[in-house]
């Protein structure tokens, strides 16, 4: 994984990561035995975030010592911020409670959007399954068949808030790259906005190549929705341009990195600020062990969810990075994060 981060240009030394408390009286082991987690997803069931959090809270309690239980529990809104913030900000730090977070969030901070009142390199980094190909996928019938046709027709493209990834994505398209794509925030989640593509309320939308895949793979096979473009690390098994690749200067592809900067983290699980030292290293070997049960990875391919785990210690390294984002880039990057 940390040669994808250095792929991006944003990798540098691992430093120290910031674990808050000191390590406690309790063991890891005594403290987790007679405990209940609480994993809060900012979403809507039925999307990726929701369908990851709960893959992994199936197996995590296995291999954190104590092997508590797990609680998955939706709190949608804001495009996830409003679990974020409440998570940062209200439960207790004891190491019981743990969100996905939205990976869009650190880009947000970079640029100071007013919206993000906290710091998100204070969270306690966990961990996730793998690093995200962001893309944008076109319903079949407006006859968008590549890229260039953005250029020419108009698609309407449903997203959550403004602050999330299926609103930035599109918008950062039709700024830098010439697209005429309409934009309609205000669905609750990704599987609402399945069911209106489905209805003909919107044409396109923003979503990861893995949840088309674990997701909608009928809706590929059939052709009912075509992908168009990709972003962040490069698919494999996916045969079109990257938004990167597209940028017509470095400054434009910086400011475009920032955006789909998220795409590196995945869908990330995080402990909130303040949890003692030698609970966030149980649970970042817990998460690092799962990754590895032949339970979780047999069930992990049958929900279609490739494998290329992200470690906690390298997602805390990889947000201190993200906050230096050139100075003189904000203002262009804000018009976009806002």
């Amino acid at each position: 994984m940390l040669k994808t981060l250095a792929r991006a240009g944003l990798a540098g030394a691992v430093c120290s990561v910031a674990l808050s408390g000191a390590v406690s009286a309790a063991t890891p082991a005594e403290f987790y035995k007679t405990k209940r987690m609480q994993l809060y997803v900012g979403t809507t069931p039925g999307g990726e975030y929701d369908t990851q959090s709960r893959l992994v809270s199936r197996h995590l309690g296995r291999h954190i010592p104590g092997n508590p239980s797990f609680v998955v529990q939706n709190m949608p809104g804001g495009g996830g911020i409003k679990m974020a913030l409440w998570l940062f900000n209200v439960p207790a730090k004891d190491g019981t409670n743990m969100g996905v977070i939205g990976n869009n969030f650190p880009a947000m901070q970079a640029v100071g959007h007013p919206s993000v009142k906290i710091d998100f390199t204070r969270f306690n980094w966990i961990g996730a399954i793998a690093p995200v190909v962001e893309t944008l996928g076109v319903w079949h019938t407006t006859g968008v068949t590549k890229f260039e046709d953005l250029k020419t027709k108009t698609v309407i493209a449903g997203a959550t808030g403004t602050a999330s990834i299926t609103y930035l994505y599109p918008t950062i398209m039709n700024k830098y790259l010439g697209t005429k794509i309409k934009v309609v925030p205000g669905y609750s989640g990704g599987s609402i906005i399945n069911a209106a593509l489905e209805k003909g309320e919107v044409q396109a939308r923003n979503n990861s190549w893995s949840s088309w895949k674990a997701t909608k793979a009928q809706w590929l096979k059939e052709g009912k929705v075509r992908v168009i473009v990709q972003a962040g690390p490069k698919a494999k098994d996916l045969n079109v341009p990257s938004l990167e690749d597209l940028a017509a200067n470095d400054n434009d592809r910086k400011i475009i990195g920032l955006v789909v900067s998220g795409a590196y983290l995945g869908r990330p699980l995080a402990l909130t600020p303040g949890v003692p030292a030698d609970r966030v290293a149980a649970m970042r070997k817990a998460f690092d062990d799962t990754m590895k049960d032949p339970v979780f990875l047999a069930e992990a391919k049958k929900l279609r969810f490739d494998i290329d785990p992200v470690r906690g210690e390298d997602m805390q390294a990889y947000l201190a990075k993200l906050m230096t984002f050139p100075k003189a880039l904000v203002p262009q990057a804000r018009e976009l994060i806002r």
